[in-house]
Order: structure tokens, then sequence, then C-alpha cells
């Protein structure tokens, strides 16, 4: 089955920086597009950042756009998510998560991916 598991968060002081990487495997990682989500305590998840299947495309929020890169390696499967310039709103919990459909571009839409992972905190202190 598809896991997909995130590190690389932790405590930083505003306008520092932070690599969150997310461990793909159970598919052919290369044919789905990967995203990055986030949770704030009381808040809505929302999308953060995404990149197509072919590593060509990809879309950000604007709140992070400028600051954050989302890149893949396709031979160890794995996604990353570069967080420059960090600010105490990006504090939050940090999701992976892969389409459910193969060759998809870099969705924006939650719904359109079918797996997740756990999590990994970030913490920004003003």
């Amino acid at each position: 089955q598809v896991q997909l598991v995130e590190s690389g968060g932790g405590l930083v002081q505003a306008g520092g920086s932070l690599r969150l990487s997310c461990a793909a495997s159970g598919r052919t990682f290369s044919s789905y597009a990967m995203g990055w989500f986030r949770q704030a305590p009381g808040k809505e998840r929302e999308f953060v950042a995404a990149i197509g299947w072919s590593g060509v495309s990809t879309s950000y929020t604007d709140s992070v756009k400028g600051r954050f890169t989302i890149s893949r390696d396709n031979v160890t499967n794995t996604v990353y998510l570069q967080m420059n310039s960090l600010k105490p709103e990006d504090t939050a919990v940090y999701y992976c998560a892969q389409t459910g459909s193969m060759r998809n571009t870099a969705t924006m839409t939650a719904h359109e991916y079918g797996y997740w992972g756990q999590g990994t905190q970030v913490t920004v202190s003003s």
C-alpha cells in the first residue's frame, strides 16, 4: 500500500529556513503529482504547494510564493518543500499528499489527493 512519511519539521525562529521531506512508497512515484498541505490549530487544512507528476508544473498558495519551493526526486521517490523566510503564521502541521490518479498536474484541490502522510510539526517563533 501507499506510504508517505514526512520529516524535517521542527522549531525555528522567524526568518529562518526548514526543508521538509516526504518519502513515498507503494506505487510508481514518478506517475503521480505530489502536494503539501498544512493545518494550523483551530483552522482548516489548506493547500501550500504542489508539483506535477513530471516535475514541470508547480503551484503555490499566494502566502508562500517567493518563499517556499517544492521539488521532487523521482530516483529516491522523495518530494521536498524548502521553506525560507519563515513567519510565525507558517506554524502548522504540514502534510504530504499524493494524487489518486496518474499524470496529474500540480493540482491545488485536496479531494484529488488520495493518500496522505501523518504530518510533521513546523513551529516558527517570533
